[in-house]
């Protein structure tokens, strides 16, 4: 055989296979833990907070993940997701709250507990958005505390950076978002744009998942198709590779 030919063959399966594993390692270290991802941070906008999940307790199976709203929000809108079944928890205030439009509440949606009807394998991920209504604090962080419950074990996602801390210094970060100067539009939109927003927004996250796994099976076509190519052409010269 060629020997040129083989050179090249086995160099493009060789640089297809690191550019793989180099992008499947950046993936992974991007999600080792749960974060919160907002498609919009102004002050008093309304947002959908996406909760990435994406792995179990070591190997153990995720059954439930309870996300707990900060003190700053009264309430949050669960987007439905197959996969979960979803509760809101309802806590009694210590002393009444007045809202921006002047009427006071005494109770506010303290929880959001999603539970998985089949447990989440340790090596997948999934997506649970909420919709909130960002309150007007520009450069103020709000923190999402988030328990997850496996088979065996659980891992409580609630350490919040002191100061001079960052979150990579911490071991179990609670998911963050970092509130904006509010849009000159005001940031409000109606229920139909935001339905559109939650679709495009889990639509987005299905994509990427897909996207990697076109990529696993073209780098795994690539090794075959070299093979075949080496197994052609020994045939046509007749010769046997060592």
């Amino acid at each position: 055989m060629n020997k040129s030919v083989l050179r090249r063959a086995l160099s493009t399966t060789a640089a297809a296979g690191a550019t793989a594993a180099l992008m499947m390692a950046g993936l992974a270290g991007a999600s080792a833990h749960v974060g919160a991802d907002p498609n919009k941070t102004a002050a008093n906008s309304y947002a959908l907070v996406t909760f990435g999940i994406p792995h179990g307790c070591d190997t153990s199976p995720t059954t439930k993940v309870t996300i707990t709203l900060p003190e700053e929000l009264t309430d949050a809108q669960p987007t439905v997701n197959p996969n979960w079944t979803v509760e809101k928890v309802t806590e009694t205030l210590d002393a009444p709250k007045k809202l921006d439009d002047g009427t006071s509440i005494t109770k506010r949606t303290g929880q959001i507990v999603y539970t998985a009807k089949t447990p989440l394998d340790p090596h997948l991920r999934d997506a649970l958005v909420l919709s909130v209504k960002l309150p007007d604090a520009a450069g103020k962080t709000i923190y999402f505390p988030t328990l997850q419950t496996c088979e065996q074990g659980q891992v409580d996602w609630a350490e919040v950076p002191k100061d001079g801390q960052k979150e990579d210094d911490l071991k179990s970060p609670a998911p963050s978002v970092t509130i904006t100067p509010a849009d000159s539009s005001g940031g409000h939109h109606g229920a139909s744009t935001e339905t559109t927003e939650q679709a495009a927004s889990v639509s987005s996250d299905n994509s990427t998942a897909l996207g990697w796994a076109g990529l696993i099976a073209g780098f795994a076509g690539l090794v075959l198709g070299g093979a075949a190519f080496l197994r052609s052409r020994t045939a046509k010269t007749g010769t046997t590779t060592k």
